[in-house]
């Protein structure tokens, strides 16, 4: 669950809608969120999945929950859930776009299709959530952050889909927060390292000796949680980061920061 460095009611009144928030790290992020007080419509392509992911949230807390279905794809949809988030608890001060998607692929394997797929879900979800939702957020006040990923800014083999779609997720970041501060509104995104028992990582890192190796080369030596991402979410809603907009926040452990290989590694003598 969250950590405790949050005052358990410091988001009561707020309501949150989290695009891909029926799992994983975005159904943690909700989780966190409603023990800090805030109502959460969780936001996904499968009604059934969004009927599940908010009754488990409501045992965190009766009736702080809602379950929607939309195809981030699908900008008319994606408004119609907004407008039902604001039907059922009102303006909306806190947005999550994590919808994605991901597959190990080499670009002479990606078929145009499966490239579109990914830019689509990940880069034109992003801008559908956050363009529909400007009319049903309060201004001034109201915070955004897009979950993006490590493959924006480093390149890897067999994600150039996934790396084409994150960068510009970051890009339209900036240039949100360049446009809409002057309304009162900060946008921002987290960029999650590993984090276990996650369908991302599962699939990114399917064996035993995979992970071993890349916890190798993270500096902190393990993989992330979910909790960890819903702290980082609720410091860049709160009023500690009031005056944080359009940056990208690094929640990985160290990965992104360099080679962490014990070959590179100094023994501390004390």
């Amino acid at each position: 669950m969250i950590s405790n460095t949050f005052r358990a009611d410091l988001f009561d009144q707020k309501v949150a809608y989290i695009a891909g928030g029926t799992s994983g790290i975005n159904l943690g992020i909700a989780k966190g969120l409603v023990t800090l007080g805030a109502k959460v419509a969780v936001v996904g392509r499968n009604p059934e999945k969004a009927v599940v992911a908010s009754a488990e949230i409501c045992q965190i807390k009766s009736d702080y929950a809602i379950g929607l279905s939309a195809d981030v794809r699908d900008y008319d949809a994606v408004e119609e859930s907004l407008k039902q988030t604001v039907d059922h608890f009102g303006p909306i001060d806190f947005i999550i776009s994590g919808a994605a998607g991901n597959f190990l692929a080499p670009v002479v394997g990606l078929s145009s299709k499966g490239f579109k797929t990914v830019v689509d879900i990940d880069l034109i979800g992003t801008y559908n959530v956050f363009h529909a939702c400007f009319n049903h957020i309060t201004k001034p006040g109201a915070s955004l952050i897009a979950i993006t990923a490590g493959q924006a800014v480093n390149a890897l083999t067999h994600q150039a889909h996934v790396a084409a779609a994150k960068a510009g997720i970051n890009q339209l970041i900036r240039c949100l927060a360049l446009e809409w501060g002057p309304a009162g509104i900060r946008v921002n995104g987290i960029s999650p390292g590993p984090i276990a028992g996650t369908e991302g990582m599962d699939r990114l890192a399917p064996t035993p000796e995979i992970v071993e190796n890349l916890t190798s080369r993270i500096a902190l030596r393990r993989f992330g949680t979910k909790d960890e991402i819903a702290d980082s979410a609720a410091f860049l809603f709160s009023d500690a980061a009031r005056f944080i907009t359009g940056i990208i926040l690094e929640c990985g452990g160290g990965v992104d920061i360099g080679d962490a290989s014990p070959d590179c590694l100094v023994t501390l003598s004390r």
